[in-house]
C-alpha cells in the first residue's frame, strides 16, 4: 500500500452525501462524495485507485476550498 493522498473540496459548500466507507476499495473517478453549493450539486470523485482510509466530514457539513474531505490509500 502506498501513502495516503487527501481528497480536497474544489468548492465551499455543504456535504449533501458520503457515497463511501473507511476500507472500501475505490477506482480511479469514482464519485465518493456529492457537494450542495448554491442549489446545485457537485459529485466529488477520486483521481486514483485506492481504499478509503479516512472520512474527515459527514453529511451537512459546511466545508470550504481546499479542505481535506477524505484520505485515499493509494494500491
Amino acid at each position: 500500500a502506498g501513502a495516503a493522498t487527501p481528497l480536497q473540496a474544489g468548492l465551499a459548500g455543504t456535504v449533501n452525501k458520503v457515497l463511501v466507507t473507511p476500507g472500501e476499495q475505490v477506482v480511479a473517478g469514482q464519485t465518493v462524495l456529492i457537494l450542495e453549493a448554491m442549489k446545485m450539486e457537485t459529485e466529488v470523485s477520486v483521481k486514483t485507485a485506492g481504499s478509503v482510509a479516512e472520512v474527515l466530514v459527514r453529511q451537512g457539513d459546511a466545508v470550504v476550498v481546499g479542505q481535506n474531505l477524505m484520505t485515499i490509500a493509494e494500491v
